[in-house]
């Protein structure tokens, strides 16, 4: 039977609520995908894993990480109740994957557990068919940029084009998109935009240097632009 696009994407979160790829592989993970969202959101926001809180709330950056997450949205124009009714939140990884070895933290994913959840998330991109990515972290800014850039070579610059194309490793083709740090107004309004933000966990430093801030504010600046300009 042909589904429709809402149909689609009511299967494709039943598959990954379901899915027990990664506990069948060995990886000692919380089953149990932690998203939100809707067919019709304009937005898609991709962390790197859900956490222990996640888990416990049952929606993505609940704790910390999400205030100060939030934070910045907040500052960009978004409410946050009306940013997780509205948009839709997932993770490259879409279970908790427990804490690290040494206890402090939470473990990063592997990289066969970011390729079994792949095409969920590629599915994910297809039927939301998003206005604005915005991937939060090095796990999910690596499926658009390049690994051989720093952070602060990719924080506060935005990457507009016509569609976003998976590769057939599994990362996002920006080739044909364009590098911008200032937002410019009279582009169509078709585009795809790529906003990246840096991890929003207390746990990193990497946001409180005086340099980097600037770099978020940045950011922050162009997410503004382009929520006022495209009705996000």
């Amino acid at each position: 039977m042909h589904l429709n696009q809402s149909n689609s994407l009511k299967q494709l979160h039943s598959e990954m609520l379901q899915c027990r790829q990664c506990l069948q592989a060995g990886y000692q993970i919380v089953p149990g995908a932690i998203f939100t969202g809707r067919q019709g959101a304009r937005v898609l926001l991709i962390g790197q894993a859900p956490g222990v809180t996640e888990v416990e709330a049952k929606r993505p950056f609940n704790a910390g990480s999400g205030r100060r997450l939030f934070q910045w949205l907040g500052e960009a124009g978004w409410d946050e109740n009306d940013f997780r009714n509205q948009h839709y939140m997932t993770a490259v990884t879409k279970c908790y994957p427990g804490k690290s070895d040494s206890g402090k933290g939470d473990r990063v994913p592997s990289k066969e557990e970011q390729w079994l959840c792949r095409s969920f998330l590629i599915r994910e991109i297809t039927l939301i068919r998003p206005r604005l990515i915005i991937p939060v972290g090095s796990l999910a800014i690596k499926l658009f940029f390049p690994s051989t850039l720093r952070l602060n070579e990719i924080i506060g610059t935005a990457i507009h084009l016509d569609s976003i194309v998976p590769s057939d490793q599994g990362v996002f083709n920006l080739s044909g998109g364009k590098a911008v740090k200032n937002f410019i107004a009279d582009l169509p309004s078709s585009l795809v935009w790529v906003v990246p933000l840096p991890h929003p966990s207390g746990a990193s430093l990497w946001p409180n240097q005086p340099e980097n801030k600037a770099l978020i504010d940045q950011a922050i600046l162009m997410l503004q632009h382009i929520r006022q300009n495209y009705g996000l």
